[in-house]
């Protein structure tokens, strides 16, 4: 099952696609029947909108069977907002996510110490991946051993593709316009395995519809 875990873009393929929503999509989207999976959160670039009143309108969509995951949240070293602050709204979305039982999509430029040290302080049980994953296979080594998975889209090292697991190795567009066909070849390409094999986004839609059931 072809899987694009993460996407800006509307889907237009037979492949199954999780859209990332802005907070004004979202309004819209989830006070609406449209069908579709998505995604929604504080990325660290808005970190400094986050007020009790957005967080509430996070914690009513959360309990949406659209809404697949909880992010792109995260940590990014370029953001306006300080770290500190970056730290305290995503601490607040990992509770939740926590809380509801949905996965967290990561979003983490340059603050990887203060994202493992997170996730050992609060030791969580829902699945966290690092979307759009470019880190060299040190790094991707010392992500998957703090107990993440790595999605991975049109840029990507070749060998943190080969050292991560297939069941954590999952495949995004992003923004790019690259299709998500495309991608998964050349995963695959990287990774010495057929299309077929990259199965952790298949495996990851099929647990989800057993709990919808």
């Amino acid at each position: 099952m072809i899987v694009d875990i993460h996407t800006h873009h509307l889907s237009a393929g037979t492949f199954t696609a999780i859209r990332n929503l802005s907070f004004s999509e979202a309004e819209t989207i989830f006070a609406s029947n449209e069908n579709g999976l998505f995604s929604v959160g504080f990325h660290p670039w808005m970190a400094n909108e986050f007020s009790s009143e957005s967080f509430a309108l996070l914690k009513k969509w959360i309990v949406d069977e659209r809404l697949v995951f909880l992010g792109e949240c995260g940590l990014d070293k370029n953001s306006t907002t300080p770290v500190n602050q970056q730290l305290a709204v995503f601490e607040q979305q990992i509770l939740l996510s926590e809380l509801q039982r949905k996965p967290l999509l990561i979003h983490c430029v340059g603050c990887y110490n203060e994202l493992f040290s997170l996730k050992k302080k609060l030791n969580p049980r829902q699945l966290w991946i690092i979307h759009g994953f470019r880190g060299k296979p040190q790094l991707a080594v010392q992500a998957l051993n703090a107990g993440c998975a790595l999605s991975y889209g049109e840029h990507f090292n070749v060998e943190s593709v080969r050292c991560t697991p297939l069941d954590k190795l999952f495949v995004e567009t992003d923004e790019s316009i690259v299709s998500i066909e495309e991608i998964y070849r050349e995963i695959a390409v990287a990774k010495s395995c057929l299309v077929e094999d990259l199965s952790a986004g298949g495996a990851f839609i099929s647990v989800l519809a057993k709990k919808t059931v």
